[in-house]
């Protein structure tokens, strides 16, 4: 119990736009302002996804186990 989780979202493939850069998309209609963070090959891509992934899970397990132990 206690212990702190931290969080690696699942979305780290996906660019954060700003504020501005989202309103622009509104009207963006060819699809021009899409951007992804970019790694440097496919196995540091597919690392940094997996590792996202299994922190999405170890973070549920850890939200069931707190919940179940209250």
């Amino acid at each position: 119990m206690g212990t702190k989780v931290n969080w690696v979202g699942t979305d780290a493939l996906f660019a954060r736009p700003s504020f501005v850069s989202g309103a622009a998309r509104v009207l963006d209609l060819g699809g021009t302002f899409d951007d992804y963070n970019r790694s440097r090959n496919e196995e540091d891509a597919d690392a940094r996804a997996l590792q996202g992934d299994w922190a999405a899970v170890g973070s549920d397990m850890q939200k069931a186990i707190d919940t179940i132990t209250k």
